[in-house]
């Protein structure tokens, strides 16, 4: 980040209490401070009135305090979805997208600058992988917009930028303060992580005690067609893939959920849809379906809708749980990294 002084907003509250002790003060301050950070949202040291003006100098030669800027704001005529362009510290740019839902208001947010993985529907891949995101800075999507729209978010989908579980150690320090009693206290079933499959991590985010929703990019039901879509899928084959799946249901009882982004005349025939009901058949498990997000620089386009509902019939008919994802903000660059890369390329 550019940066040498310690990231406050990173640190966990017993971390926050050894930082204090280390500073001689008393380590009720550290409780004080993750407060103002956590729950009150503060945006800088100086508002956190509690606290001595002494110790707030002290924290801001010690530490770095993360917030993000809003550059860009783009608001759907169709159902008021909010798009949000983030600078960082650093000067990079991030999205974040917030959604008005009946059951309350969800924001998916992004993991990294950029990515690594070459998903080839995908826009925020186009330009690699620039770094990982710090815990703060994924803190800050949800908070910034929860101050930017006055309206309490229930629930966070970690599917923007980036590969999550490609920042690892991020991520779940991430969610563990966010769902963390003395912050925002979001619960752990209001968590959904998207993956495009990496194998070892899945199994490792398995053992970890949490309670979220894990969604695997699926796209395809055969190796063939996947890896044509998804470099990562050279790396584990669809069976790792399923084994990784279904430990992830045994060891935390969470039912999986299956993206699949059907293009037309790529991965959306009948055939296609019998070899998904057959790959995930014997696992507790959810699909999404998708209407792939045009993006300029790529040549996929959406599959019609009729096609769309006769692959969902045709999995429903196996037994399988489907549901056609609602599409939020098509008329505001929806898909990831878009408004990114405009902005880049200015």
């Amino acid at each position: 980040m550019g940066n040498t002084k310690k990231d406050i907003k990173s640190m966990d509250l017993e971390e926050l209490k050894r930082e204090m002790e280390a500073a001689g003060e008393k380590t009720f301050r550290a409780k004080q401070l993750y407060e103002w950070m956590h729950q009150k949202l503060a945006r800088d040291f100086g508002e956190m009135t509690n606290l001595s003006k002494n110790l707030r100098e002290k924290c801001r030669e010690d530490y770095f305090f993360s917030v993000l800027n809003p550059l860009r704001i783009q608001e759907s005529k169709v159902d008021g979805t909010k798009k949000f362009l983030f600078e960082l510290s650093d000067g990079n740019t991030v999205e974040s997208v917030w959604m008005k839902y009946k059951h309350g208001n969800s924001v998916c947010i992004s993991s990294q600058v950029g990515c690594r993985m070459g998903c080839k529907f995908c826009a925020s891949t186009i330009d690699g992988l620039v770094r990982p995101l710090q815990p703060s800075e994924m803190l800050e999507q949800v908070y910034a917009i929860t101050l930017l729209t006055g309206e309490r978010v229930s629930n966070v989908v970690v599917m923007g930028m980036g590969e999550p579980l490609d920042n690892y150690d991020n991520l779940v320090k991430f969610i563990r303060l966010l769902t963390d009693e003395n912050g925002l206290h979001i619960s752990q079933r209001n968590v959904t992580v998207s993956t495009c499959g990496l194998v070892p991590q899945m199994e490792r985010l398995a053992e970890e005690g949490l309670q979220i929703t894990l969604a695997l990019s699926l796209h395809a039901a055969s190796d063939g067609k996947r890896k044509k879509l998804m470099p990562v899928a050279k790396k584990y084959t669809l069976d790792e893939l399923m084994g990784a799946s279904a430990y992830y249901f045994e060891r935390t009882g969470r039912r999986l959920t299956f993206e699949y982004s059907l293009i037309e005349g790529v991965n959306d025939t009948g055939e296609d849809a019998m070899m998904l009901a057959e790959l995930i058949r014997d696992l507790n498990c959810h699909v999404n379906l998708i209407p792939v997000n045009p993006v300029k620089e790529r040549d996929f386009s959406p599959s019609a809708p009729g096609k769309v509902t006769a692959f969902k019939n045709k999995l429903e008919k196996n037994g399988i749980n489907v549901t056609i994802r609602r599409e939020m903000g098509r008329d505001i660059d929806g898909a990831c990294g878009q408004l990114r890369r405009r902005e880049l390329h200015r």
